[in-house]
């Protein structure tokens, strides 16, 4: 039983989830700010780490042992956990940066994707933008479905039939990464449960209020499968097909949900589920 209330949060403890969760999608707006041709993926983990560290806060993913930067940026193949460097963005490049804040002990973490225009490169550009939108969708559908789920295993599969649905109509097929999946957060950044973004037996957790889960569809292009890079962190896939993520730190509380790391709590992005985000009071 002690585990079990370990998973849920008090109001209390949610109140003190919102700050990091704000600290957090501040510091990923200001890197898709400067996102463009020409700027190295270090230049958007040096304006994360400005954001976090002058909000008094301080990047999570250094707590992380063994990692050193604020952001993790994949770029093309790369799916999730590439490092920032010196590489120079690219004219039609599929960038994910993925980011979290620690904020008075409680933690934040979201991830977004770009794709860079390129007008020389129309169709790879379209392809890699409706894969980012098939995947923001799916985080979208997971969302929701907090909304009215039973057991944290219904996320998994609103986000799978999602992804499936958008396959059926474009006609294109879409992989969904299966040995890397979302997770409790809290006074770390990864908590139990975790959060499968695909159909699974297990039903999970209860959802009630006091859950609070990271959610965050990784999805490629084509075959799902990945390797770890030399760098002993970079996730990649065996094929080369482009990868996207997308990812939002969520409360369940007794009014309702809240996306801690969305600025207008979700209100965007649940809308077209029929879906209204309560704050946290």
């Amino acid at each position: 039983m002690a585990l079990r209330r370990s998973l849920y949060k008090s109001p209390a403890q949610l109140r003190a989830m919102i700050r990091p969760g704000t600290i957090t999608a501040d510091a990923l707006a200001a890197v898709r700010a400067i996102v463009a041709p020409g700027v190295t993926t270090l230049e958007l983990d040096a304006e994360a780490s400005r954001v976090i560290r002058s909000a008094g806060a301080r990047s999570n993913f250094q707590l992380v042992r063994g990692y050193r930067h604020t952001v993790c940026t994949s770029v093309n193949e790369q799916v999730v956990h590439g490092i920032p460097g010196p590489r120079v963005l690219q004219a039609g490049d599929i960038l994910s940066v993925d980011a979290g804040a620690e904020f008075e002990g409680w933690n934040g973490d979201s991830a977004f994707t770009i794709v860079l225009p390129d007008p020389a490169r129309p169709d790879v550009v379209t392809e890699r933008e409706e894969l980012s939108r098939v995947t923001e969708g799916s985080l979208w559908a997971g969302i929701a479905a907090l909304a009215t789920a039973r057991h944290l295993g219904e996320v998994g599969a609103a986000i799978e039939g999602h992804i499936e649905q958008a396959s059926a109509q474009s006609g294109r097929s879409y992989g969904i990464l299966q040995d890397y999946v979302g997770h409790g957060i809290g006074r770390k950044m990864h908590e139990a449960p975790p959060v499968f973004n695909y159909r699974v037996s297990d039903r999970g957790p209860e959802v009630r209020p006091g859950l609070v889960v990271a959610i965050e569809p990784m999805v490629v292009s084509g075959d799902p499968a990945t390797l770890v890079e030399d760098d002993e962190w970079t996730v990649s896939t065996l094929d080369g097909s482009a990868g996207s993520h997308w990812e939002h730190s969520v409360a369940v509380h007794d009014g309702g949900l809240w996306v801690l790391t969305a600025p207008d709590g979700g209100a965007a992005g649940l809308a077209p589920f029929g879906v209204t985000p309560a704050p946290i009071s």
